[in-house]
């Protein structure tokens, strides 16, 4: 009998279900035994406590456009990982003793990049893991697109292109905050989408100077409105000048978001009425798109091939159009940033875009 764990880890998206259907529909079908399939409950949480529920694929039927994770999911921070729970248990030692229970053949972990860090350690420990690159932030490296991503951008996309109207309406400039921490995937690809005139992002540090001459410059042009998309991590170049603790100092001491400082610092200089418009956790909600349907679906075959062939110990990617498997300790702790010098950037500032640094 060949046993197979399933879990979702971190931040949820709209692809985790179609990725597992993925996954349990290759191995049911070209498996040369019987299955036994164990979903954990919660991410590593399940893995930890041993909370799951054998599935079947009746579990899985239906499941290919359905947002979420059925399985639930949690965040079991990779700095925390040799830390114990609240209750003293210790979580490595438990998971590795749960999967030795269930006997499981291979743990399949759909997550970003701390949940992948963890899916190194658990594989360096002798458990045969496979690691699933799940983010809305396209951030995880070795791969160069991760399922959730083209979902989010269309959810991103449609607030600023339904933000336009109200704009222009009032004459307003509108500063739309989009998801992303430490890269600016979705802002990017969004504010391309959306018809943004600014778009600040993590890797290209801004100068607010710049900002108001491209605001100004649309108006010049007779432009009645200004969007500005703005990732949650966007960075001054002052804020990008000061050490790495200052600039925690300083993020912790605002009040409200960076879009509300930067609207504000809109506003003062040029007198401009500015409004503040965040998505927010829609970003990863809702039905998954065609395309991210498609990735996660070929994921999930990716993965299950792996296992049935005995490869173990690596995180599925797509890399030149081509599906590929990277191993897990050459991912693990790696970000994607987007490069400054790329493509889209280039071609977005030769239409005008402003990322506020020229």
């Amino acid at each position: 009998m060949l046993r197979i764990g399933l879990l979702t880890s971190g931040g949820d998206c709209q692809a985790l279900n179609a990725t597992m259907r993925g996954i349990v529909k290759t191995v049911l079908n070209n498996a040369q035994e019987s299955v036994k399939i164990y979903g954990f409950e919660d991410g590593y949480q399940g893995l930890i406590y041993g909370r799951y529920r054998t599935m079947a694929w009746d579990d899985f039927s239906g499941v290919l456009t359905q947002g979420g994770t059925i399985l639930g999911t949690s965040r079991t921070p990779f700095k925390l990982l040799d830390t114990p729970e609240e209750d003293g248990v210790e979580k490595v030692p438990s998971m590795i003793k749960t999967y030795r229970e269930l006997k499981l053949d291979c743990l399949f972990m759909l997550g970003g990049n701390g949940s992948t860090k963890t899916a190194n350690r658990l594989s360096s420990e002798g458990l045969n893991v496979i690691a699933l690159p799940k983010t809305i932030d396209n951030d995880t490296w070795g791969t160069d697109i991760t399922f959730g991503f083209t979902s989010a951008i269309d959810v991103a996309t449609t607030f600023i292109d339904e933000i336009k109207t109200t704009a222009s309406s009032h004459g307003r400039v509108f500063v739309i905050e989009i998801m992303g921490h430490k890269v600016g995937w979705i802002p990017l690809y969004a504010g391309v989408a959306g018809g943004a005139d600014v778009i600040l992002l993590p890797e290209i540090p801004y100068d607010m100077r710049n900002v108001v001459k491209a605001i100004e410059k649309r108006d010049a042009d007779g432009g009645r409105f200004a969007i500005v998309a703005v990732a949650e991590g966007a960075i001054s170049k002052k804020e990008a000048a000061l050490s790495k603790k200052e600039y925690k100092r300083k993020v912790a001491a605002r009040k409200y978001s960076v879009a509300y400082e930067i609207a504000e610092q809109v506003a003062s200089l040029t007198g401009r009425e500015v409004r503040v418009g965040i998505p927010g956790h829609t970003q990863r909600g809702g039905a998954p798109d065609a395309q991210d349907r498609i990735l996660a679906t070929q994921c999930g075959v990716e993965a299950a091939r792996g296992c049935l062939e005995g490869q173990y110990g690596f995180m599925v990617a797509k890399v030149r159009n081509r599906m590929c498997r990277v191993p897990l300790k050459d991912v693990a702790g790696k970000l994607k940033y987007v490069d400054p010098q790329s493509d889209l950037v280039r071609e977005a500032k030769l239409m005008g875009i402003s990322f506020g640094d020229e």
